[in-house]
């Protein structure tokens, strides 16, 4: 009863902030192991903008447009974002919602689809980077994913991260248990909903059943290792966990929403590293890809911070390395 009363507390303050359905006019789907756009196939290009809600509305609007001439179809952005003590999380660290950035949200996926654009949204319980712990109990969690489900209702040109690298034995590790919990609670509200959870690592065959029969996910999404290794592999790495869903009982798309990126280790991939790593994946018969950019782990102050800091009149495609650079002209020839 408690929990019942708290999820209806939750949806009755989020309800200022839903769109109407008829207001929807992108539709992402799945078919088979692909994505869909308004029925059609189609391969999510994606890039890092997890720092989004620190954006004006004239930088999305021209960040959003650019990328859409570079071919790009999906940004990436965290709903629980607060890095170099600037927190745009659309909740706080009990879940309750932040009026602000709730809205924020809300107008920026309005914006990506009037574009025809798709805005993944991710939640995490946090740590390092990304800002102090937030979400820390299963009911916190809980009234977080009502909420988001609840502010963009009305639209179909998003999908649903629970628990971002939720498998890492740190605070942000969330149980396949609570997985399930979560994401048949947001069922409920919005059963059209695409749901999945990112899995730090690659899968192994029982990780992908896991996923596939307990928790019930649309789509896997493995942050495979960042390695120099790791691009050559990406392809034979994709038809295995294909097979593997197939085995578990449920054929479904595999999705590289974070592959590795420039700053963050010994590793500093080239523009050809990246070219290939999407190459492979689409070899493989993965049905969505993203380039990933952050901070500078090594530099005190974390520049260039790319979309890990987006506050000021700077675009995302300016706040990128000339390698990063390289990589979105290479991917605009393709």
């Amino acid at each position: 009863m408690v929990r019942h009363l708290m999820c209806a507390a939750v949806l009755a303050a989020c309800a200022a902030w839903a769109t109407g359905a008829d207001e929807a006019k992108t539709v992402l789907g799945i078919e088979g192991s692909q994505f869909t756009i308004d029925n059609r196939p189609v391969f999510l290009l994606g890039i890092s903008y997890y720092a989004g809600l620190a954006a004006g509305a004239e930088q999305l609007g021209r960040d959003l447009d650019e990328l859409k001439a570079k071919g790009f179809n999906l940004v990436r952005v965290w709903a629980t974002w607060a890095a170099f003590a600037h927190d745009v999380s659309v909740v706080d660290a009990d879940g309750q919602p932040r009026a602000t950035y709730m809205k924020r949200l809300g107008d920026l996926v309005a914006a990506a689809d009037e574009r025809g654009m798709i805005v993944d949204v991710t939640l995490s319980r946090g740590n390092g980077v990304t800002g102090p712990p937030r979400l820390a109990t299963h009911e916190a969690h809980l009234r977080a994913v009502l909420a988001v489900a609840e502010a963009l209702a009305g639209r179909r040109n998003w999908y649903l991260d629970l628990s971002n690298e939720r498998n890492i034995k740190d605070k942000r590790f969330t149980s396949f248990a609570e997985l399930k919990a979560l994401r048949e609670a947001v069922g409920k509200r919005l059963p059209h909903l695409l749901i999945t959870a990112s899995h730090a690592g690659d899968l192994s065959a029982d990780d992908v059943k896991e996923y596939v029969r307990t928790v019930g996910v649309r789509f896997l999404s493995p942050h495979r290792p960042r390695g120099k290794d790791s691009p050559a592999q990406t392809a034979a790495t994709t038809k295995k966990l294909l097979d593997w869903t197939r085995q578990a009982g449920r054929l479904m798309p595999v999705h590289y929403q974070e592959p590795f990126r420039r700053d963050f280790g010994s590793y500093q991939p080239t523009a050809r590293d990246f070219l290939t790593d999407l190459e492979q994946a689409r070899r493989g018969g993965a049905a969505g890809w993203c380039l990933h950019n952050g901070d500078c782990r090594k530099a005190k102050d974390g520049q260039p911070r790319r979309s890990f800091d987006l506050r000021g009149s700077q675009r995302l495609l300016e706040r990128l390395d000339d390698v990063e650079r390289g990589v979105v002209e290479g991917v605009t020839r393709k």
